[in-house]
């Protein structure tokens, strides 16, 4: 696949239903380097996900049985979203520990909610069974083409923004993003991967060469805690030989804590975490090694401010 085309293909397509996010550069007491950060917090329902979502819609026909997405939270606000906005029947899937934030998110957008016990590997199996039985379009959380194309537009955005790094941090669930990143970038910057140390499902299939289950707990789970990574994702991690770092809980929240205080950017555990692995020594960069950081989500639980 020619994926930087198809890329830019699907800027041309979502740009009149997405957010072009800020960028700034930053420092501070425990930011303690200048670092370039990408605020895709800031997009419609406070992830990137809404770039794979309204790809996957635009790119084909739906049909009349409308769409099922299962997803930790992020990916079902993005697919109930674009299905609301391009008049489209949506059912998502998701497990409890959505948390109350992001399930009351996907319920604002008028979508068939299911919450059902488990992890988002339970909720995908349901999500299976019902475009199964009824006939709905599948639309994966970051496993599919459309998804990873979408996803990818973030970094060709930011490199329209004057991005400057050599090397670019970014956090990893089932690899969607960073798939995106890697698939737009070609091996032109260092992609440095950020998975939680109880949620490292690029890290263990990088250790054994194959998609493996992994355990899936933590700070972060409700967004990084795919069981298996995608298999585009391992492919093109491999093919572009990804920088794989692991961050302990404490090192996500003291992240989020510094993204707070020091740039009053208010995000989840997910979002602080490829932050986490600058700040907390897990990546270590080279002198001279200039920085960037994605900021991928924003949907904090418990909601602080609620309606």
């Amino acid at each position: 696949m020619d994926w930087k085309a198809e890329i830019e293909a699907a800027q041309s397509r979502i740009v009149p239903h997405v957010r072009r996010t800020p960028v700034l550069r930053a420092t501070g007491m425990v930011i303690e380097r200048p670092v370039e950060f990408k605020l895709e917090h800031l997009q419609h329902t406070g992830s990137f996900k809404a770039r794979g979502a309204f790809n996957t819609l635009l790119s084909g026909p739906v049909p009349e049985a409308g769409l099922v997405a299962a997803s930790g939270g992020n990916h079902g606000a993005a697919v109930a979203c674009a299905a609301a906005r391009l008049g489209h029947r949506a059912t998502i899937f998701v497990p409890e520990l959505a948390g109350p934030a992001k399930i009351a998110l996907i319920e604002r957008t008028g979508a068939d909610l299911k919450v059902v016990p488990g992890v988002y590997a339970d909720a995908l199996d349901r999500a299976r069974d019902h475009e199964a039985t009824t006939g709905a379009m599948q639309i994966h959380a970051y496993d599919a083409p459309a998804t990873v194309i979408g996803q990818g537009t973030c970094m060709a955005e930011w490199e329209d923004q004057g991005l400057t790094a050599d090397t670019v941090l970014i956090a990893v669930g089932g690899g969607g993003l960073v798939a995106g990143a890697l698939a737009w970038l070609e091996g032109r910057r260092k992609v440095v991967a950020v998975e939680p140390e109880n949620a490292c499902a690029l890290h263990a299939a990088l250790a054994v060469g194959t998609p493996v289950d992994v355990e899936v707990s933590g700070v972060a789970a409700n967004a990084l805690g795919a069981r298996r990574i995608g298999d585009i994702c391992l492919g093109l991690a491999r093919e572009h030989r990804v920088v794989s770092t692991l961050v302990s809980d404490d090192a996500i929240t003291t992240a989020q804590i510094a993204l707070w205080q020091e740039m009053r950017q208010l995000v989840e555990p997910a979002g602080a975490a490829a932050l986490a692995a600058l700040i907390s020594g897990a990546y270590r960069p080279e002198p001279g090694e200039r920085v960037a950081v994605l900021i991928c989500g924003g949907n904090i639980t418990p909601d602080p401010i609620q309606g």
